[in-house]
């Protein structure tokens, strides 16, 4: 139990310190961008998109790879591997002398955004069937706390330089894998491990293969993609939609962000287990989603900046849903699949920021440009309320049909 917990412990700060790395350069990407390129801030928004598409790009190809390969290998030397990769590239971020260097950066941090999905199947090793969920809502906090510390650290940071937030991610991730070099222990046994590489599944089209083979897990996948998808409104334009209408600098924007950190660690490492225990999968499901529609529709037609501070509550309390739903998933397969199965869910969720973050960037863009015909910076969150919306409808159809069966 002892080198459980250490080990649950070293997964929370794995992703705890990834999430703070990318928090730390959210309040100064429009700046970055603005200084590289020379553009004003509605522009910058639609270049953001395509930095955030070139790191999903990469992310959806090799995350299934990855994800086989610690099938095969074991969790921890997978894992390290993006570490130290993840922590020269934030170097690179640094000191990128121009654009292009910047989306070379995004591309390598695709590359080793294995993290995650060894990470979830690191947690599926260690966790009983029915801590699953618990534990899953551990990763929820990790990225709670992430978003508390890093856009905190970003907005401050920035104004000594725009190079410093991505030196300490750097420092941080660097540190983390020297961490994990000397005390994580491998989670998957030998016996457990796959016999061979399948090349033919260890790609996003073979990935998916595994999701269609079981009724309920297409329909979640499905309920997923839109789910993430959706995530892409707040992720990828709240920056821009808070200075745009609010006139907040990258200070203002941290301090909303560490907001939402402090809301979301609460619910994924607090409220979900309680949840489940009060309430059952399903009701948790239905309050989940119902939170994360009010919560987006509140962004959406906000008129003043200290509201965004308050309609966060709504809006994170959703996260209940998604350990329980990335639960039920990981109970469909074996311990040798948990590594293929990840790696099909983060290809999933890495084609949702293909597409997410252009979707959304590019509707705030056209409802903001001048000549926009009708002005409304809040598009992007009424959209993504939508997508959640039939999100639902998908995953209770999926969980009511399978208590029938």
């Amino acid at each position: 139990m002892k080198n459980k917990n250490a080990s649950l412990s070293f997964i929370f700060f794995t992703i705890l310190i990834d999430v703070i790395g990318f928090g730390i350069i959210i309040p100064v990407l429009p700046s970055l961008i603005e200084s590289l390129h020379g553009s004003g801030l509605s522009e910058a928004s639609r270049i953001g998109g395509w930095l955030i598409f070139s790191y999903s790009f990469m992310q959806f190809f090799f995350a299934p790879f990855l994800g086989s390969l610690s099938d095969r290998f074991g969790r921890k030397p997978i894992l390290l591997i993006a570490l130290f990769g993840l922590g020269l590239d934030y170097l690179l971020h640094a000191y990128a002398p121009s654009l292009t260097w910047l989306f070379v950066g995004r591309i390598i941090a695709g590359i080793c955004g294995a993290s995650y999905t060894v990470a979830t199947a690191y947690i599926a090793d260690i966790s009983a069937a029915e801590e699953k969920a618990k534990n899953f809502g551990v990763i929820g906090a990790a990225f709670g706390l992430g978003f508390i510390i890093g856009p905190v650290i970003g907005g401050l940071a920035a104004k000594y330089s725009i190079q410093l937030p991505f030196l300490i991610a750097a420092g941080l991730t660097l540190l983390n894998f020297f961490y994990g070099w000397f005390i994580l222990p491998e989670s998957l046994a030998v016996e457990n491990r796959d016999t061979q590489l399948n090349f033919r599944k260890a790609n996003p089209v073979g990935s998916f293969k595994l999701l269609s083979q079981k009724g309920l897990v297409s329909a979640l996948a499905i309920a997923f993609f839109l789910l993430y998808l959706a995530s892409h409104a707040v992720q990828s334009t709240w920056t821009f939609f808070s200075m745009y209408k609010f006139d907040w600098d990258e200070t203002k924007v941290g301090y909303s962000l560490g907001v939402v950190g402090v809301a979301v660690a609460i619910v994924q490492g607090l409220l979900v287990k309680r949840f489940v225990l009060w309430f059952g999968e399903l009701k948790t499901i239905f309050i989940g989603y119902s939170m994360w529609i009010i919560g987006l529709l509140l962004f959406a037609f906000a008129t003043e900046g200290w509201m965004l501070f308050v309609f966060v509550l709504p809006y994170c309390l959703g996260g209940v849903a998604t350990p329980t739903l990335q639960s039920t998933l990981s109970n469909q397969y074996s311990n040798q699949e948990q590594g293929k199965l990840q790696g099909a869910l983060t290809s999933l969720i890495a084609l949702t920021a293909i597409f997410g973050p252009l979707i959304m960037t590019n509707i705030f863009y056209a409802f903001t440009q001048e000549d926009s015909g009708f002005h409304f910076p809040g598009s992007p969150f009424v959209l993504a309320a939508l997508l959640i919306l039939l999100s639902m409808i998908i995953s209770l159809a999926a969980f009511r049909k399978r208590l029938l069966d």
